[in-house]
Parts: structure tokens; sequence; C-alpha cells
């Protein structure tokens, strides 16, 4: 072992790039801050839970069948969708959690040279994943918070492979509308990939938000990404899927892994697909709970970034670590948003009147 040196073996770009070191347990957080509960803001989770079928199909899922892989590749799952959006089965590939997919489109398209574009203020798994394969990634500064298209588009070169769009932002909330989407797909005019990730596409509720679902015949470079983690409910199982045309999908499935996504996970999500019920009881509680806090940071003179989605942003007179530590005390969990290149800015997910009551308590003696 005397010649055994890890920095010869690991590439410059994986030294340079900083890990994500996610949250403890609930816990061991509860432990740690002394709180007696633990109202979790942090996540944009739906505090709903799955719908009520999906919940009876994890219930009926035999201990037994955990000794079986799973289908490789979701089938009966796509066959479902493909009912849903009116496309063909082999349009969709599903990955273990919207990360995957990400990763699927990064790796089948990037080399070493390539780049991507994205935001400076958005989803980062788009930035990590390239990073951490390697490839370059130019950020482009949001707009009056939301992603700048002229921008984006100043931006190619030669090398450029795929443009990461998040619609609505996380965590702003802003949205491109369906021109606005339609004008930026035409300029690009086939000549790059682009990824719009719908991953909030269940809660938006503006009129002029466009359905990148239904552009995919017209855009054969168009990857449009949703999950089953956020108004699903099925975080905690991982799993989401990517859609697109049949040649652009065929070229991606090169990269997947199979039986990536587990057999609980596939038929919590089959029984949840065709659930609207669940999604306008989500929507209700959402928009009750985000015109709550909006009244109340107003009260408050704080100012707020609401848009699309289950969450909000809150602009704080100091540190959001501080804050964040003294919410933790008081049993309420938020997302601070230095590392979204937010200073002293918080987001918090919208949830029940219970947990949006105690956040705008916990927040008044925090800030006081």
């Amino acid at each position: 072992m005397r010649n055994w040196s890890l920095e010869q073996l690991l590439p410059n770009y994986i030294k340079r790039f900083e890990p994500y070191t996610p949250s403890k347990p609930d816990e061991e957080l509860i432990k740690f801050y002394g709180c007696s509960h633990l109202y979790r803001l942090n996540n944009n989770e739906n505090p709903l839970g799955p719908p009520p079928a999906s919940q009876e199909a994890i219930r009926s899922f035999s201990p037994a069948r955990a000794a079986v892989y799973p289908s490789g590749d979701a089938y009966h799952f796509r066959h479902k969708l493909s009912d849903k959006f009116g496309k063909q089965p082999e349009q969709f590939l599903v990955g273990n959690g919207a990360n995957e997919v990400i990763s699927f489109v990064i790796k089948a398209f990037c080399e070493q040279g390539d780049n991507i574009i994205t935001a400076d203020k958005t989803f980062a798994v788009y930035e990590w994943v390239a990073e951490f394969s390697g490839i370059e990634v130019r950020i482009v500064p949001l707009k009056d918070y939301a992603f700048d298209d002229q921008g984006m588009l100043d931006q190619i070169d030669v090398r450029t492979k795929i443009l990461f769009l998040c619609n609505p932002n996380n965590p702003t909330g802003t949205y491109w509308n369906h021109e606005k989407l339609r004008h930026f797909l035409d300029e690009i005019d086939g000549r790059r990939i682009v990824v719009v990730d719908e991953a909030y596409f269940e809660f938006v509720e503006a009129e002029d938000y466009p359905d990148g679902m239904s552009l995919i015949d017209e855009y054969p470079n168009l990857v449009v990404f949703r999950t089953f983690s956020k108004m699903y409910g099925l975080a905690g199982l991982r799993i989401g899927y990517l859609a697109g045309g049949l040649q652009l999908v065929d070229a991606i499935r090169h990269t997947c892994i199979v039986y990536s996504v587990n057999g609980v996970a596939q038929e919590a999500a089959l029984a949840a697909v065709a659930d609207d019920d669940h999604l306008l009881r989500t929507r209700r509680m959402v928009r009750d709970g985000k015109a709550f806090l909006k009244k109340q940071l107003s009260k408050l003179n704080l100012p707020f970034i609401s848009g699309e989605g289950n969450f909000l942003m809150v602009k704080l007179p100091m540190s959001d670590t501080l804050v964040y530590r003294k919410l933790m005390k008081q049993g309420v969990m938020v997302r601070t948003m230095t590392g979204f290149r937010f200073p002293n800015h918080i987001r918090v997910t919208i949830s029940k009147m219970e947990a949006m009551e105690a956040f705008i308590d916990a927040l008044v003696k925090s800030v006081q």
C-alpha cells in the first residue's frame, strides 16, 4: 500500500466540487435543538401525503416481493403515462427521482469540453451533476427573478449541448408563459437540447402557463421533466420521469440504469396518476396557506417573493442561518437560501394551516 495516493486518482473537477451535505434525520434534529416537534417546511413536500390509491398500493405491497427485481424500465407506469398524455410508452424514461433523469440527459449528450447553460438561482442539481461529470456550467443571472431567455441565448457556443430551464422556477416561483417558451424554442431551432423541468407543474394555476408535454411533438429537441415527489407526496420513494420525442428519448435511454426505481415506488406512482381529487385538495391547501403567509409577512414588513409552486421566499433583516437555528429551536424547519445565492433569505414550504401559524409565531420571535 506504499504507492497508494488518492490525490492521483481523483480528477481535478471532483477535487473542486463541494459535496452536498444533507440534514440529519428528524429525530436527531429534535434531540439536537431541544424541540418537542418538527414542522418540515424545508423541502417542498406535500403534507397531505400520497393520494389514497397510492397509500393503498403501498400497504398492499407484499414483503415477499422485496426479493424480486422490479420492472427494469417501469413498464406499466410508462404505459399509464402514455395513456394519460396521449404519447407512446417509449417516449418516457423513469428514474430514481428527478435527480437521476438529469444525470441521464447530461451523460447522453455531454463530453469533456462541452457546456450546459442554466440560471444562477435555480434548482442546483443541473449544475452539480454537470460539474461532477467534468462538464462546464455557464450560469446566467436571473432577470426580475426569472430565467433570462436572451441571456441564455447569448451564452451559447459551438460546445453548448443542453439548456436547462426550471419552469416554474425553484425557488422564485416565476415562469415563462406559453409565448416566451415557444419563442425560446424557435430561437434554438433544434440546434441544442432544451430541458424544461416541470417539477411544480401540478401546482400552477396561471392560465398562460405552458404545458411542456404538449410541445414535445412539435419540438424534437425538447425534454420535459416531471416528478412524483412534490404534488403526489412520494418523495420518500424517489420516482420521476422525463418525456420527449421518440428519437431523443431513445438516445437518452443508452445512459439509463435499469432496476433503479423500486417496485413500491412504481406501484404507488401508477396508482397516483389518475387522482385529480388529490391535486385539487393540495392546490386548495397551498392557495390558503400562501394567502395567509402573504398577509402575515406584509404585517411584519418582511419582503417576500411568491409565484407559482408550493413555496415562497422571505427576505430577512439578518443572517438566514441564524434565523434557521432560532426557528429550529421552536420546531420549525425552513430552507436557508445562501446556497441558492439568495443570502439572508429563507424558503418556506406551504403546508397545513397549523404549520403556517407555527412558522409565523416562530418567525416573529426569531427576527425581533
